[in-house]
């Protein structure tokens, strides 16, 4: 039962969400069996930048009350190195792929985050030159990037940032709003008038993580945040609600494609964000914890379609 999404046709409707499945780290790990079981319809890559980044320091993970928070700070190796050395092995892990989906191909997505509509432009006429590349996402919501959170927040800005990235390329173009903003459909209508072929939703929410009393220094006069980058995104189970609440005021607003993610773990989860409006749900958190997770819900999602 394939699934038609922006000109592509997928085997089902479970992708990942960029940056919580390292498919080159992963097929190091597992070899063969990830090519014959991979988990993903389509493949999304971690964000890439125009240049090399870092991330952010130390510490950048925190177990919360069902969930997590990250401030890893978008580490990456930059364009040019993607290119040349990320790609050929995406590419060839996606194609081997293609035998655990009947044959059906698994895109190849590349997401891609600047800090500036010119920026993003240079990245998108970068990956519309490779044929590898099925599709860009444009991440314009990262809450540990304050450029993409400024850009993703303002509908105006978002706008005129698709419009320059859509004259790039004729692939399609697919937008990753932030949750962080007062209106979220604003910027999915932004997004759409600019030419976006699908908008994906939500990422991450910001949240921060104190110190615990035991690792405080003696005689600190307060908790001080415990993530090196201060701040961070809170993903998992404790979003799911309002993934759900954002993807249905989405839906109903726009006419194009709509991913739907955040604390997705079952099946069922998969499925209401299905019913209220999302052609695709990208498993995201779950991944961390066991990286078949995909697998089993894609599988249950079809059995819940066949019954």
């Amino acid at each position: 039962m394939t699934v038609s999404f922006c000109g592509l046709e997928l085997a089902h409707r479970v992708i990942n969400g960029s940056g919580t499945f390292d498919a080159i780290a992963a097929r190091r790990a597992f070899g063969a069996a990830l090519e014959t079981d991979f988990p993903f319809a389509a493949y999304v890559s971690k964000t890439i930048t125009l240049e090399a980044r870092e991330g952010n320091p130390p510490p950048r993970l925190w177990e919360a009350a069902s969930g997590l928070i990250n401030s890893i700070g978008l580490p990456n190796k930059g364009l040019e190195r993607y290119i040349a050395e990320d790609l050929p092995q995406l590419a060839s892990l996606t194609a081997a792929a293609r035998g655990a989906h009947d044959g059906c191909a698994v895109p190849l997505i590349t997401n891609v985050m600047g800090s500036t509509a010119e920026e993003f432009s240079t990245l998108v006429l970068a990956c519309d030159a490779r044929s590898e590349i099925a599709a860009v996402e444009l991440n314009v919501s990262c809450p540990n990037v304050e450029t993409g959170l400024d850009i993703g927040a303002d509908p105006r800005q978002l706008e005129a940032v698709v419009i320059e990235a859509r004259a790039q390329t004729r692939k399609p173009l697919i937008v990753k709003l932030t949750p962080n903003t007062a209106d979220v459909v604003a910027c999915a209508e932004a997004a759409q008038a600019g030419g976006a072929d699908a908008v994906s939703l939500i990422n991450t929410l910001r949240a921060m993580a104190l110190t615990p009393a035991a690792a405080r220094s003696p005689g600190a006069p307060r908790a001080a945040p415990w993530l090196g980058g201060r701040t961070g995104g809170l993903s998992g189970p404790a979003v799911r609600t309002v993934a759900l609440a954002q993807v249905a005021a989405v839906a109903a607003r726009v006419s194009i494609p709509v991913v739907g993610m955040g604390g997705v773990q079952r099946a069922a989860h998969a499925r209401e964000l299905i019913d209220a409006g999302a052609t695709l749900v990208a498993v995201g958190t779950a991944s961390f914890r066991d990286p078949t997770a995909a697998t089993g819900i894609a599988r249950g999602l079809l059995r819940m379609t066949a019954t």
